[in-house]
C-alpha cells in the first residue's frame, strides 16, 4: 500500500466507523457466534501473495464483525465500561499514524511533556492535593503491580531486586476481601505469593475493610516474625463497588510505617464530581499511590490508566534501570519508562488532552451524574418486581440483584438476557451466592437505554418462568 492508498482507506474506515457507532443500537450487544466459528472461516496458512484491501475489508465485515462483542453499545451494562469517546479515537488515530516509541524524553519530548501536564490536569480534576505527580500506565493491573513491587523493595531496604527474596522472610500485603483479582496476581508476579496476601473481612453499608481486623492481622504477623510491607485499599471494587473508609486505614499505615496503594480504577473517575468526594474520597491525599482508569468511565480509548504518586522516589528506586544506551545527556529530564515496568511507551496522554478539551470537565461530570441517577432509578424498578431481591444497593452506578430461585436460576437469567441480545450483563458472587451485576457507564447510553433494560429483564424473566 502506498500513501495515496493509505489516505483513501483511512477515509473509508473513518466513514465505516461513524456508521458503525450510529447503528450500534440495532446490533446485539454480545457476540452471538459459537465457539470456533470465526477461526473456522480463516485460512489455515498465510497467503504467499498480496491481497487487496477490498478483499481484506470484505472479510473483516463478514468474518470478524459477527464475532465482536460491542463494548461501545449504549446497552452494555456488564463488567465496567471500556469507553471510547470520538475525540479520544481521533487522538489514537494520530498516535498510531505518527507511531512514535515514547520511552524517553528525547525519543519524543512532546509525549513526555504533555503526559506530565495531563496527569496534573487530572490531579486537579479529582481534587487531589498539590504535590501529587504520576504516570500514565496501560492498565490498573500494571499500576498495582508497580505499587506492590515498591512495597516489596521498601520493606527489604531496596535489596530484593539485587539479592532476590530467598532470605527475606515472609512479606505480607493487606487488603479487603473485595479487591480485584489483579491484586492477587500482583502478589504472584512480585514473588510475595498468594499465601502472603492477607484478605481482611468487610462490613458496613459499603463493605469496607474492618480496620480492627486489619490491625489485629498486622500485630499477629509481626509477632510471628513476618514483615508487613503494605496495604491496598479500594474505592469502588469490581464485584459490588465496595469502598473502604480511607482515614482509619491510613492511620494504621502511618503507625506501622507501611506503604499504601488505593485502587480506584472505576470509581475514581466519579471524583471529578465534587459532591461524591466526601463519601468516597475523604483523606485520599494520605495515600502513597492511587490508580484510576480514564479508559473506564471517563471516555478515554483503552488503554489508559493513571497512577498518582505522593512521592515518586520509592517507585523509581524500585523500577529505574539505566543502561548506557538509555542515558539522556544534558539537562535533567523526566523519562517515564523509569516509572513503569515496560520500557516501551505509547503516547497515551494525547487522548486525554483531546477528550478533556472536547467535553470540558463539566460535560464529563454531567455524564457521570446521569449514570448514577439512572442506575438508582433502575434499581427501584427491579426492586419492585415480584420475587426479585436487591442484594447490594447502588454504589455510584453499580448494584446487584437476584431473581427468584437458586444460583443456577441466576445464571440462566444472565445467559437468557445475553442471548436475547438487547442488553449485556454479567454475573458475580457475594457472600456465597451468585448475583447479577448491573452497572451504568457506557459513554453514550441514555435514560431510555437504562429504562429499556428494566423492561427486557422483566420480559425475559417472564418467558423463563
Amino acid at each position: 500500500m502506498d500513501w495515496d492508498g493509505f489516505a483513501h482507506w483511512s477515509k473509508h474506515i473513518s466513514d465505516w466507523g461513524a456508521n458503525y457507532h450510529k447503528s450500534l443500537r440495532d446490533r446485539p450487544v454480545r457476540a452471538q457466534t459459537a465457539h470456533g466459528a470465526i477461526a473456522a472461516q480463516l485460512p489455515v496458512s498465510p497467503p504467499e501473495g498480496a491481497e487487496t484491501m477490498d478483499a481484506i475489508m470484505a472479510d473483516f465485515e463478514t468474518i470478524v464483525m459477527p464475532g465482536m462483542t460491542h463494548w461501545q453499545h449504549p446497552r452494555f451494562f456488564a463488567y465496567f465500561p471500556a469507553n471510547a469517546a470520538p475525540p479520544s479515537m481521533l487522538a489514537e488515530m494520530l498516535v498510531t499514524t505518527v507511531a512514535a516509541q515514547c520511552m524517553l524524553w528525547q525519543t519524543s519530548p512532546a509525549a513526555t511533556e504533555v503526559e506530565g501536564v495531563m496527569v496534573d490536569w487530572l490531579r486537579q480534576a479529582l481534587g487531589l492535593a498539590d504535590g501529587f505527580t504520576g504516570v500514565i500506565q496501560d492498565s490498573a493491573s500494571s499500576a498495582t503491580l508497580s505499587a506492590v513491587l515498591t512495597m516489596r523493595e521498601r520493606a527489604t531496604g531496596y535489596t530484593g531486586n539485587r539479592d532476590g527474596l530467598s532470605d527475606k522472610g515472609q512479606l505480607r500485603i493487606y487488603c479487603s476481601d473485595q479487591v480485584h483479582s489483579s491484586i492477587d496476581r500482583a502478589c504472584w508476579v512480585a514473588g510475595i505469593g498468594q499465601a502472603n496476601l492477607v484478605k481482611i473481612p468487610t462490613n458496613g453499608p459499603r463493605y469496607a475493610m474492618d480496620v480492627a481486623a486489619l490491625q489485629a492481622a498486622i500485630t499477629a504477623d509481626r509477632a510471628a516474625g513476618h514483615t508487613p510491607a503494605g496495604i491496598i485499599a479500594i474505592t469502588g471494587g469490581t464485584g459490588i463497588g465496595a469502598c473502604d473508609v480511607l482515614g482509619p486505614i491510613l492511620e494504621i499505615a502511618r503507625q506501622e510505617d507501611l506503604y499504601t496503594h488505593l485502587d480506584a480504577a472505576w470509581a475514581g473517575a466519579a471524583m471529578i464530581c465534587p459532591e461524591f468526594r466526601a463519601d468516597f474520597w475523604a483523606d485520599v491525599d494520605g495515600f502513597d499511590s492511587i490508580v484510576f482508569n480514564p479508559h473506564k468511565w471517563l471516555g478515554a480509548q483503552f488503554d489508559c490508566s493513571v497512577q498518582f504518586l505522593k512521592d515518586p522516589a520509592p517507585q523509581l528506586n524500585t523500577l529505574k534501570i539505566e543502561p548506557e544506551y538509555l542515558r539522556t545527556t544534558g539537562e535533567s529530564v523526566t523519562n517515564y519508562s523509569e516509572w513503569t515496568i515496560p520500557l516501551g511507551r505509547r503516547f497515551r496522554a494525547l487522548k486525554i488532552w483531546f477528550l478533556i478539551r472536547s467535553y470540558g470537565l463539566e460535560g464529563l461530570r454531567t455524564r457521570i451524574r446521569n449514570h448514577v441517577a439512572w442506575a438508582g432509578e433502575l434499581c427501584e424498578v427491579i426492586r419492585a418486581k415480584e420475587g426479585f431481591e436487591i442484594v447490594t444497593e447502588p454504589i455510584l452506578s453499580l448494584f446487584s440483584f437476584r431473581c427468584p430461585g437458586d444460583d443456577a436460576t441466576q445464571q440462566r437469567l444472565v445467559d437468557a438476557l445475553n442471548d436475547d441480545g438487547r442488553i449485556y450483563v454479567t454475573q458475580g458472587a457475594f457472600q456465597g451466592r451468585k448475583i447479577i451485576r448491573f452497572q451504568v457507564g457506557q459513554f453514550d447510553t441514555t435514560r431510555d437505554d437504562v429504562v429499556m433494560a428494566g423492561a427486557v429483564i422483566g420480559e425475559v424473566w417472564s418467558k423463563m418462568k
